[in-house]
């Protein structure tokens, strides 16, 4: 589905589909249209833009979310805007990818595969590590990106998730629960992610436990203190299966 208001636009955006085979392509202008199409035919995969007519498509987002039907929709948000206050919102949303205006086909070609990871389960893992024993600790204070993150891990083959809300509940439980592997995000209230990753290495009885920051954050100088603190590996929010599946290779490998 393509929630798109303006026509030029969409045009555009329908002949990037079309080059890269993506024919079955339902266009509808506003967010009402995108919940009554959804609602007559669920999609795989929903594009839209971020600014809309009725709403917008951090909102758009956030209703398909509270959906338990709808929850797992793949959702692309396709914006030119680069103020990342405005983007911030619906990265914490659980979308696959944020497309820039104009893209090319290649683009899109590489959201939508990233789309595929996030839909399907891909058990290959290129490391001897045993996934499916892998203990991993989810931080983070949005619920939708959690579920977002969850979905990635067990499509790997990670079954044991636990999850907490912010920094101070991820570290009562790693107090008392032994885990592999911590991914956390780092704008958090309580204590954020540079301070858990701080009290993790400082004062938690599993100093040495992998812990990957996944994160919107683009200020050099917090992400800086982040490493400092000593994080094993940094990527992007959202970030791509295919991306977190080398840095847990790696990180877990070693």
């Amino acid at each position: 589905m393509l929630v798109e208001p303006s026509q030029m636009q969409a045009k555009i955006i329908r002949k990037c589909c079309d080059e890269v085979g993506l024919t079955r392509v339902e266009q509808v202008g506003s967010m009402a249209e995108a919940l009554a199409a959804v609602r007559r035919v669920r999609p795989d995969v929903v594009l839209s833009a971020l600014y809309l007519p009725d709403g917008s498509g951090t909102r758009l987002v956030e209703a398909l979310r509270a959906e338990p039907l709808w929850e797992s929709v793949a959702f692309i948000l396709i914006s030119s805007e680069t103020s990342p206050r405005a983007l911030d919102a619906v990265r914490q949303t659980g979308v696959c990818s944020i497309l820039p205006k104009p893209f090319t086909a290649n683009q899109l070609a590489l959201a939508l595969n990233a789309t595929v990871d996030y839909l399907t389960p891909n058990y290959s893992f290129d490391n001897a590590f045993d996934l499916e024993a892998v203990r991993v600790l989810l931080v983070d204070d949005s619920p939708n990106a959690r579920k977002f993150m969850r979905r990635v891990l067990e499509n790997l083959g990670i079954q044991h998730i636990v999850e907490a809300g912010d920094g101070k509940e991820g570290a009562a439980i790693l107090d008392g629960t032994m885990v592999d592997l911590i991914v956390t995000d780092y704008n958090m209230p309580e204590m954020d992610g540079r301070e858990f990753v701080e009290y993790v290495r400082n004062q938690s009885w599993q100093r040495t436990v992998p812990i990957l920051m996944v994160t919107s954050e683009s200020n050099e100088g917090r992400l800086a203190a982040v490493e400092e603190a000593g994080v094993s590996g940094i990527c992007d929010k959202p970030f791509e299966p295919s991306v977190v599946r080398g840095l847990l290779g790696r990180m877990l490998g070693g």
